[in-house]
């Protein structure tokens, strides 16, 4: 629960967006912003930011079960999404992607291949948000593929990706693959000994972090061309050159030894808080439309479509209760969900879509007040539409 400027208590269903600060990132941050020292720097202080560093990429290869050596330090997951994907198409071939990916991958790949746009591949998804692997297939049969990039839990609706399958059907032909596990990092367990993509992105503030520092899995022995972004003085080897946000990847490791430590009881948890958000959301509002719900999605997500009620309404009825209509990076947009509409919705059901996202400070009492509000919200909404104008 967080404050609002009139003095009200908000309930904060929004993780999605970012997630509330937790307080072993917040002592972290606080701890690094007290020394001074850069960490490429031989000096003690240097040392000291330096091993502040290391100790945040020892906790985040922890929660991912991989190497140290294999995490490159970023700004987020966009920039990190823009490196894996320059990398990857600079090893010549075709690059694919889904029609549901966060806009940091899809401009991402219509820039990198906008010299030759018809080496970009976007496979399609069901009503389901399930991305359809059969032109995957096709694409990997008949054309040389550098890289195929799926994200690995849909931002909107939590759907999730087997990325097993891919990661096979992709490596049996030679192409590379990159999955955005922004989403999901913190909040299932992922094990990259078991799920052997090549590349992956994740941001810390959508895992208890702070916002403005993420970082890219790169696979030890991955036949990968640098490509950054950012050139001079060869930071992070070769891949980011600037010096580290040493308070921010301190908050980054401590939110995620953090995560690790809690993972396995958030996950039952958070589950069974959105579970009761969408039984008394659909009890209450009978032609409401849980999307994804027929196909595994993360813990605390849930995207409800209130047909012919327009999302904006309902949210700006219901301000003590901070959710959203979508992508935070495209809300208050003119168009609506990309996602939704490669899902095959109308507009119109696009326009009257809520994301709730949950996480791990979410109260029972926070699903409790959130359903009452979101159901008092859209009845006022369709009486305020379907009552008569005045003369």
């Amino acid at each position: 629960m967080a404050g609002h400027p009139d003095g009200e208590d908000v309930v904060y269903l929004d993780y999605n967006a970012s997630a509330p600060l937790r307080p072993e990132a917040l002592e972290a941050i606080v701890a690094a912003l007290s020394s001074v020292g850069n960490a490429s720097s031989m000096h003690h202080p240097g040392r000291d930011a330096a091993a502040r560093v290391d100790l945040a990429r020892r906790q985040l290869a922890d929660l991912l079960n991989c190497s140290p050596g294999e995490i490159i330090f970023t700004s987020g997951a966009t920039e990190a999404n823009n490196l894996a994907l320059r990398a990857g198409y600079a090893r010549g071939g075709v690059l694919v992607t889904s029609a549901v990916e966060h806009p940091a991958v899809l401009e991402a790949a219509r820039a990198v291949t906008a010299e030759h746009p018809a080496s970009l591949v976007v496979l399609p998804v069901d009503g389901d948000g399930t991305v359809d692997l059969d032109p995957l297939h096709e694409v990997l049969r008949y054309r040389e593929v550098a890289l195929v990039s799926l994200m690995i839990a849909n931002n909107e609706t939590g759907v999730l990706t087997d990325l097993m399958p891919v990661i096979k059907a992709a490596h049996d032909a030679g192409a590379l693959v990159h999955t955005d596990a922004t989403q999901y990092v913190g909040r299932l367990p992922l094990d990259l000994n078991e799920v052997d993509v090549d590349l992956l992105s994740l941001s810390a503030h959508k895992f208890g972090g702070p916002q403005g520092v993420g970082a890219l899995f790169v696979r030890r022995g991955t036949p990968l061309p640098h490509r950054p972004i950012l050139v001079g003085g060869g930071h992070e080897r070769g891949w980011r050159a600037g010096t580290l946000n040493v308070a921010g990847i301190a908050g980054l490791g401590a939110a995620a030894e953090a995560a690790r430590l809690q993972l396995a009881q958030e996950v039952d948890r958070t589950t069974a808080l959105r579970d009761t958000l969408e039984a008394a959301l659909t009890a209450e509002v009978a032609d409401c439309r849980i999307n994804g719900a027929r196909v595994g999605r993360l813990p605390g997500v849930t995207s409800i479509t209130f047909p012919g009620v327009p999302a904006d309404a309902v949210l700006a009825t219901m301000p003590q209760v901070a959710a959203s209509d979508g992508s935070a990076c495209s809300s208050g947009a003119p168009s609506p969900s990309h996602v939704l509409l490669a899902m095959g919705h109308s507009r119109e059901d696009a326009d009257s879509t809520v994301r709730f996202s949950l996480g791990y400070a979410t109260t029972t009492r926070d699903v409790e007040r959130a359903a009452e509000t979101a159901v008092n919200a859209v009845r006022h909404v369709r009486s305020m539409m379907a009552a008569p104008a005045e003369p």
